[in-house]
């Protein structure tokens, strides 16, 4: 399945769905769309990633660079992180940075 990713900017709260497989030839655009998110400040922003299948080592490079572009203040969720991929960020000690999330939620 090909990489997809769609970025919505509602307030101050940026969202990017994924979908498919999130490797090296994929990561360059979500990168690009992080560098669009950061560019408006949010004050989140939030990963829809129950359907991304597989992520490799570039994709979680990217993560790490979504960290690093937003400012301080900018909180990260993953909402819905597939079993595999969710233990591939737990293993690299990444889900310390983020919040993840099974649903989507509500509020603040």
């Amino acid at each position: 399945m090909s990489f997809q990713a769609r970025l919505e900017l509602d307030e101050d709260v940026a969202t990017i769905r994924v979908s498919g497989e999130l490797d090296g030839h994929a990561a360059g655009r979500l990168n690009d769309l992080v560098v669009e998110a950061a560019a408006g400040s949010p004050r989140r922003l939030v990963l829809l990633m129950q359907d991304l299948t597989y992520m490799s080592s570039a994709g979680l490079r990217s993560l790490v660079f979504a960290h690093q572009k937003m400012a301080g203040a900018t909180e990260i969720v993953l909402v819905g992180t597939q079993p595999d991929v969710a233990e591939t960020i737990r293993l690299t000690g990444f889900d310390h940075s983020i919040v993840m999330q099974e649903s989507e939620s509500t509020g603040a």
